[in-house]
């Protein structure tokens, strides 16, 4: 397989879980790639439901890295892991809170910084949870 630049990967991820999402009528809204804060805004068809989503894109089977900060993630009301990008995606779906308060998160600490991640085995199960956000229309 092709090793891809970290961008191209997460623009992969990003835009697929843009169609995805259409797919079940919400109305997408990519936010400035790059820019601190949420990647997607979606809304539902009658305007009454909006969620902010973070996604996190890979390339393979590996750990989903969550920074420095959980503070971070407390903006968003999803997480959506687009896994294995380039051969077939996968996705894993799961409210911030609910994340937030599980043992799923794990945390280390590298020359006095500590940093957070999620290892597959802690993710795998929230395969496919569309139930979480339903239909958009």
């Amino acid at each position: 397989m092709k090793k891809y630049p970290r961008q191209i990967v997460g623009n992969i991820g990003l835009y697929y879980v843009c169609y995805e999402l259409s797919k079940r009528g919400w109305n997408v809204m990519p936010t400035t790639r790059n820019a601190k804060g949420v990647d997607v805004v979606i809304y539902s068809q009658d305007g009454k439901r909006k969620f902010t989503i973070q996604i996190k894109s890979l390339s393979k089977r590996n750990p989903v890295p969550l920074g420095t900060n959980l503070e971070n993630l407390k903006i968003v009301d999803y997480l959506i892991i687009c896994r294995n990008v380039i051969e077939n995606p996968e996705l894993f779906i799961i409210r911030i809170d609910e994340l937030l308060q599980s043992n799923r998160i794990h945390q280390g600490e590298k020359e006095g910084r500590v940093s957070y991640w999620i290892e597959p085995k802690d993710y795998e199960d929230l395969k496919d949870k569309w139930e979480e956000l339903e239909s958009g229309v």
